[in-house]
C-alpha cells in the first residue's frame, strides 16, 4: 500500500505549482489559502489585472524591491474576498517563501491563524510578531530552487 502524503506537503506542492504562474523573474512565489482542508483561493506574484508583467517590460524597482507586482499572499487573500466563500478567518496559508512584513500584516488582518512556508525569505521579524498574534508558523525547510 502506498503511503499518502500529509496535508501540509500536499498543499505546499500545490503552492509550488501555483508559483509557476508568477510573472516577476526576481522571485516566483505561490500561495494557497486552505480552510477545513479545502482550497479557498490561490495566488502568485504578478501584476495588477490589465497591467504589464515584469517578464514583458521589466521590473519596477524601489529600494531593492519590485513594486510592479502584487505579492502571492495578497493575491490569494484578495481572490478569496473577490469570489466569496467561507472567508479566511481561521484559515491556513501555504506560501512557498515566508511572507514579507507587509504580507504578514495582511495575513494576520485577514484572520489567518496558520502560516506554512517552504523557505525563510528575508524578514525574520514575523517570528516574534506571530507569537504575539497567536499565529502558528511552520517552516517546511524546502530546498532552495536554483
Amino acid at each position: 500500500m502506498q503511503n499518502r502524503q500529509d496535508w501540509d506537503s500536499y498543499f505546499m506542492d500545490i503552492a509550488l505549482q501555483v508559483a509557476t504562474r508568477a510573472t516577476c523573474p526576481r522571485k516566483s512565489v505561490g500561495s494557497v489559502v486552505v480552510k477545513d482542508r479545502h482550497i479557498i483561493s490561490t495566488g502568485y506574484n504578478g501584476s495588477i489585472p490589465g497591467g504589464a508583467h515584469c517578464n514583458d517590460v521589466g521590473c519596477m524597482m524601489e529600494n531593492d524591491h519590485c513594486v510592479r507586482v502584487v505579492h502571492s499572499e495578497e493575491n490569494a487573500i484578495l481572490q478569496a474576498a473577490k469570489h466569496g466563500g467561507s472567508g479566511t478567518n481561521g484559515a491556513t496559508i501555504y506560501v512557498t517563501a515566508s511572507p514579507c512584513w507587509g504580507c504578514f500584516k495582511v495575513i494576520v488582518t485577514a484572520g489567518i491563524k496558520r502560516i506554512v512556508f517552504g523557505t525563510m525569505y528575508r524578514d525574520e521579524r514575523i517570528t516574534g510578531f506571530a507569537i504575539d498574534a497567536g499565529i502558528e508558523l511552520v517552516n517546511m525547510n524546502l530546498p532552495e530552487k536554483e
